[in-house]
């Protein structure tokens, strides 16, 4: 079997793609505005799609962690650079199980910017074809289909649902909070006070899902039911009835949970 990359390298690697990707829209700001329009989208549909759960006290904060850090329209440009400078003294600060759950983030951070950009490309060439014409979910739908990458679309799910389960299983070892707790200082001291900050959240979440019996399972499957069937829903529906389900499932604006940015 080939050796697993250190974790160093894996976060380096994940923050170089995302680099690169940003240096190229900086260069190019339709595609840059394409790929903020992609994102809002796309949180506006997370919204729409768990509407449900974000009004559901039991799962809201879940459910809202999951739309602020793993399914929002923010830059997170300050925690990349926060990441690629103290990548090397990772290991150091955190433990391991720690360390793991960063590097799955960093990876999860680069698939999900590969296929934002992909669409990008897609959905300004349609915004540019004066022939075509169709609301948001019309030129979503149209995109999605026209990138495809449907195994990238299930890595991308596959890895949110190994967050969420590290972060569950890291709830159930004896004085990790107390830990964290303690390393909020030389974590900030560090320049890693975000990241500090996306594992105390992290944690919290999923240590008040783990007061109900079976929360943190619940609210897991639930993601992993209703994401996998948009994937499939997406790629092999019928347009229509693909497009009316989007087109139902892209919450206004205006109703955005608050704490939303822009990724």
């Amino acid at each position: 079997m080939p050796k697993a990359n250190p974790p160093t390298d894996t976060i380096h690697n994940a923050l170089g793609v995302v680099a690169r990707l940003r240096e190229e829209r900086a260069h190019k700001p339709a595609m840059a505005q394409a790929v903020s329009q992609i994102k809002s989208l796309q949180s506006r549909r997370f919204s729409g799609t768990y509407a449900d759960v974000l009004r559901d006290p039991a799962y809201t904060a879940a459910a809202k962690f999951f739309l602020e850090e793993l399914y929002a329209d923010r830059d997170f440009a300050d925690r990349d650079a926060q990441f690629s400078r103290v990548a090397n003294t990772l290991q150091k600060l955190f433990p391991a199980a720690l360390v793991t759950t960063a590097c799955a983030l960093a990876e999860l951070h680069a698939l999900t910017e590969q296929l934002d950009q992909a669409m990008a490309y897609e959905y300004l060439a349609l915004t540019n074809d004066a022939h075509f014409s169709g609301s948001e979910a019309t030129r979503y739908l149209t995109t999605w289909r026209k990138v495809e990458q449907q195994d990238k679309r299930r890595l991308q799910l596959q890895t949110v649902l190994t967050i969420g389960n590290d972060l569950a299983r890291l709830t159930r070892t004896p004085g990790l909070r107390t830990l964290l707790k303690m390393m909020r200082r030389p974590a900030n001291a560090a320049g890693m006070g975000m990241l500090q900050q996306f594992l105390e959240s992290g944690f919290d979440t999923f240590a008040t899902l783990a007061k109900q019996p079976g929360g943190a399972n619940h609210f897991l499957h639930l993601i992993e039911q209703r994401e996998g069937a948009l994937i499939d829903m997406l790629f092999h529906a019928p347009f229509a009835d693909a497009e009316a389900a989007l087109h139902a499932s892209l919450a206004p604006t205006c109703n955005k949970p608050a704490g939303d940015g822009n990724t």
